[in-house]
């Protein structure tokens, strides 16, 4: 989310900067025209499932609310929905969206086949295109990310989300085999909500390039196995990419790999938020932002791979619901919930339908639970 609304800040003076970068003066008019738009429209609807009837006579949250996975641009308030629509259009990374549109409602399985079966999760590796000179084999770890981490049993993936402040989840996420965090999403001063253990953290590439980011000298990323991810455009190859990526990171990665090298660190291969993209777009009627997906649903995805049973927690937002957008801090846009930047929407949409825990897990803990793709069988 934090490359969501740094980049919305860049090019669309509706949507603000999510590491409250601008100047006070700018924070404050912003912040005074959010005050504004408070009368919008909140996207969630009562699920009406079938299998997940029996869950609604429990009077303890039957009148609250759930994700409506049918979500469309028009719940949208109008800021956003202007943004929406500008980087549908703007096509800044060039995207030549070519797949069909299913018109048919696909299944849970038959999402979770394409998921699997397309989006191919790897990192780059010694001998990739571009990646041959003799000083990145001192560089890249050895062992390429699927084989150094899991196979793990269970997993849990922490949102930075306002909402899972005074959730108390802290000891349930510290209770699974591994944990992926986000960015610079701190556990310090927050373990009662977000516990204490970190695996895998999930950067994207301007933690690593701007100074405020501290990455080389915050000891919170000296936890854990780090990745970075990048935009590319949609067909460049990697030899295009590595000339113009999206924030020149490949430098500061070296460093850090210098300065630490018992750590594992990988770069993502950029195919991978493309093939996703890809999914998301033909699985939603109208037209997506055609921009990256999120990280969360990167690290989704990642955990997926090297998981049996993933458990993510606010990134379908709770009762708990708020504009806050980071738990650490005090910075309020509802964009981090349903996306300006990323189609980070239509991502909550294609999650709610891959769930297999019950809408009230969703309402009460804001969990969905997620299979990893090695526990089924596809066509």
């Amino acid at each position: 989310m934090e490359k969501e609304l740094s980049k919305s800040k860049i090019q669309f003076q509706g949507t603000i900067n999510s590491k409250n970068l601008l100047h006070p003066s700018e924070i404050t008019r912003h912040l005074s025209r959010i005050q504004q738009l408070k009368a919008t429209t909140i996207i969630f609807n009562v699920a009406s499932k079938p299998t997940k009837k029996k869950l609604l006579h429990n009077k303890q949250w039957n009148s609250g609310m759930v994700w409506n996975e049918d979500s469309t641009s028009n719940n949208l308030n109008r800021r956003l929905q202007n943004s929406k629509n500008n980087y549908a259009s703007m096509n800044r990374y060039a995207v030549n969206f070519t797949g069909k549109r299913n018109l048919k409602k696909l299944s849970s399985k038959e999402l979770l086949c394409e998921l699997k079966q397309r989006v191919q999760v790897a990192s780059i590796e010694f001998g990739d295109e571009s990646f041959t000179a003799p000083d990145w084999q001192k560089y890249i770890p050895n062992k390429n990310l699927t084989q150094a981490l899991g196979p793990f049993n269970t997993c849990a993936v922490v949102a930075s989300a306002g909402s899972i402040l005074r959730s108390r989840l802290g000891d349930e996420i510290d209770a699974h085999d591994a944990v992926l965090r986000f960015n610079g999403a701190p556990t310090i001063g927050f373990e009662s909500d977000v516990g204490r253990r970190t695996t895998i953290r999930l950067v994207n590439s301007q933690v690593l390039f701007r100074p405020e980011f501290k990455f080389h000298d915050n000891t919170l990323y000296r936890t854990g196995t780090l990745l970075v991810w990048d935009p590319s455009p949609y067909s460049a190859n990697l030899t295009e990419w590595i000339k113009h990526p999206d924030y020149n990171f490949f430098e500061y990665y070296k460093k850090y790999r210098q300065n630490n090298p018992d750590q594992l660190f990988y770069i993502i291969n950029p195919k991978m938020e493309w093939q996703l993209w890809d999914i998301v777009q033909e699985n939603t009627a109208e037209n997506i932002q055609r921009n990256p997906p999120s990280s969360g649903m990167m690290g989704i995805l990642l955990m997926m791979t090297i998981c049996n049973q993933t458990d993510v927690y606010e990134f379908i937002p709770s009762r708990r619901k708020t504009d806050l957008c980071h738990y650490y801090e005090r910075f309020q846009d509802q964009a981090c919930t349903m996306g300006a930047y990323h189609p980070l929407m239509f991502e909550k949409n294609l999650v709610k339908r891959i769930n297999q825990g019950s809408d009230e897990e969703i309402y009460m803990q804001g969990k969905v639970t997620l299979p990893g793709f090695r526990t089924f069988q596809c066509p």
